[in-house]
């Protein structure tokens, strides 16, 4: 039977080894882009339950182990900030859908206009960006937002590393726009803003691509000629 002595170098052992919230999500966040990259396939389908397993199921397993939120909650501010964001990205989403790197590259799944194929497609990406989501704003930000605004800049790098295969004009943008959903995540405490911004960014740009172009890509081309990367 261990002594008095004992148990206390056994308490102050198990109190130093013991990782912190913020350090348990860093590490699992890691965990998962590892193992992620090794095993995400091409398939829609199989992606959807991939992404569903790691990117939602783990984030939500280890905050729910702990007591914790990652930004599951709907409230007014988060409904608020919600329409806002996606207002605001809204003509990014339009603008972006008549660039020749943009429309060669989506859909990235096979899909078509007709509902009884697109509305399943649709509902699929959102997933995808529930998904995302959760991991980036939500285990990677809001879930450790007790570091201060800080905690907007951990995941960015991350993010683009995951859009490397993107067009250029793309990868450029997802940096800022990474800090931008999250900003917007932590002041509303709440993923809602960035899951609907993404998740409807998504499924507008791949309706918009399935159809002809809003503006005349030649004026949109040129207007954006004075960029470092082919657009």
């Amino acid at each position: 039977m261990a002594s008095e002595s004992e148990r206390r170098d056994e308490h102050w052992l198990r109190d130093r080894v013991r990782l912190s919230w913020v350090q348990q999500s860093l590490l699992l966040g890691a965990v998962l882009t590892i193992l992620w990259m090794r095993v995400v396939p091409a398939d829609l389908t199989r992606r959807v339950a991939v992404d569903a397993v790691l990117l939602i199921g783990g984030p939500l397993a280890l905050a729910l182990s702990q007591g914790k939120r990652i930004g599951w909650r709907i409230d007014r501010v988060a409904i608020r900030n919600s329409i806002l964001l996606a207002v605001f990205v809204l003509p990014f989403y339009v603008v972006g859908s008549t660039l020749p790197t943009i429309r060669a590259f989506y859909p990235i799944w096979e899909t078509s206009a007709a509902p009884a194929a697109f509305i399943p497609h649709a509902i699929k990406l959102f997933v995808l960006a529930l998904a995302a989501e959760t991991y980036y704003r939500g285990l990677l930000c809001v879930g450790v937002k007790r570091l201060g605004f800080v905690a907007v800049f951990i995941s960015p790098v991350v993010y683009m590393l995951h859009h490397a295969s993107k067009p250029p004009i793309e990868f450029v943008l997802s940096g800022p726009t990474d800090v931008l959903f999250g900003a917007i995540d932590y002041k509303s405490d709440s993923i809602l803003p960035s899951v609907v911004a993404h998740g409807g960014g998504l499924v507008l740009l791949d309706w918009l691509v399935l159809h002809d172009p809003v503006f005349d890509p030649a004026i949109v081309v040129r207007f954006l000629e004075w960029l470092p990367v082919p657009v």
